[in-house]
Formats: structure tokens, C-alpha cells, sequence
């Protein structure tokens, strides 16, 4: 169970009071809350594990994203981040694959993701080329009341012109287009609040379960 008050109160505090000094002063009730996330995590490996049997080895501690910033190349020197991440992805956080990420932040910045978001050149020809080879399976998965029911279609940053080796009247051009192949759904805090966070995202992620296939079967693709 992630109670979602508790966390969006220690976060907002947590803005106001970005600094080592309040952190670690609060620490106590960081490691706390960050318990209570690796309980959760645990719950909704479980869960998914039902529906994609890639989470199943997934260790709990490695699905939540470090609080520390990376301050080294950024304008803000703030140490901590004031959101919550979590990440259910086939061989962890940095793999390659697509998979599954719950973000949590107040002031209605929570969201739960999927899909691929920017990925290396090489596999976005591959998804491209799985697109140009199989467009009739992802139509299908995009059409479905499942996938439209959250995401209403795939997001993502798109070029402007068709990509290099298709024409403009190509019949997926628009897909084709896609530089990140997302799914994305914006929980604004008095939902979020509400859910019982652990069985209802992972009823988002289990709809997002057909594109992320499609899309690993891309990358996974040797041809």
C-alpha cells in the first residue's frame, strides 16, 4: 500500500526546504516512506508478474529511482528531486526494453508512463522497420478499448518530415514519424489520493502491455 498523503506531504516540504541540512534531519522519515515504496514495488512486481512474466526477477530496491539529484551539469543546484519514480522494465531501470514507470509529485504532476522515451537511433530503425513490415498488428493494439481507454493514442516526440527511406504518403507515415513511443496518463492529486495505487496502476500497466511487446519484439528483432 503507498499512502499517497503521507508522500505528497514530505515532498512539498521538501521543495520548500531543498538543502543536505533539512534532508538529513528528516531522513528518518525519508527512509520511512522509501520502505513503504520498496513494500509497494514488491506488491506490483507480483501483480505484473501475472500478466508479463519478463518483472517476475525484478528486486524491488532496483525499481525506485534515487531522491539525489545530478546536479553536475545542471543550473539547479538542488540537491533532491521532489518526486517519487518507480520503473518495471525487462533487465532493470537501464535496460534498453520498454516497460512500465509510476511517477509520483504533487501539485498534479503524477503520472504513469510506458513505452520507449528517446531511444538510441538503432533502435528506433529497428521499431520503424517493425512498423513498415507489421503496421496491421499495431493498428490493432492502438485501436484497442483498452489501450484508448487510458492512453487515447501512442504520444511521443515526432520529426517534422517523414523519416529518411519513407515517402510522405506512406500509409504509417504519422507513426513512423515517432522519435519515443509512448503511453502516458496524467493522475492529478485528488485521484491519485483516492487509488489504491499498487492494484490500480498496475491495471494501467497491464494495458500497456500489447505496445510494449510489440516494441521489444522490435528490438529484439535480428533481421
Amino acid at each position: 500500500m503507498i499512502h499517497t498523503s503521507s508522500i505528497f506531504d514530505f515532498l512539498n516540504r521538501l521543495k520548500e526546504n531543498n538543502s543536505k541540512e533539512w534532508f538529513d534531519a528528516n531522513r528518518k522519515e525519508y527512509e520511512q516512506l522509501k520502505d513503504q515504496l520498496k513494500n509497494a514495488a514488491a506488491e506490483m512486481i507480483s501483480l505484473m508478474s501475472s500478466f508479463d512474466n519478463t518483472i517476475g526477477n525484478l528486486e524491488p530496491k532496483d525499481c525506485l529511482f534515487r531522491i539525489n539529484r545530478d546536479v553536475r551539469f545542471s543550473a539547479n543546484k538542488s540537491p533532491y528531486k521532489t518526486n517519487i519514480g518507480m520503473s518495471f522494465t525487462k533487465g532493470g531501470k537501464k535496460s534498453m526494453y520498454a516497460g512500465y514507470y509510476l511517477h509520483i509529485q504533487p501539485e498534479n504532476e503524477s503520472f504513469v508512463a510506458g513505452g520507449l522515451y528517446m531511444p538510441p537511433a538503432e533502435i528506433v530503425k529497428k521499431i520503424r522497420d517493425e512498423i513498415d513490415y507489421n503496421p496491421t498488428e499495431l493498428e490493432k493494439i492502438l485501436a484497442d478499448n483498452s489501450f484508448k481507454k487510458y492512453f487515447g493514442l501512442m504520444s511521443g516526440d515526432k520529426l517534422a518530415k517523414p523519416p529518411k527511406g519513407y515517402h510522405a504518403t506512406h500509409p504509417q507515415i504519422e507513426l513512423l514519424k515517432h522519435k519515443s513511443f509512448l503511453m502516458w496518463y496524467k493522475i492529478p492529486d485528488s485521484e491519485l489520493i483516492k487509488l489504491n495505487v499498487v492494484t490500480d496502476v498496475c491495471k494501467i500497466f497491464e494495458a500497456m502491455k500489447p505496445l510494449n511487446d510489440y516494441l521489444n519484439k522490435a528490438i529484439d528483432n535480428e533481421g
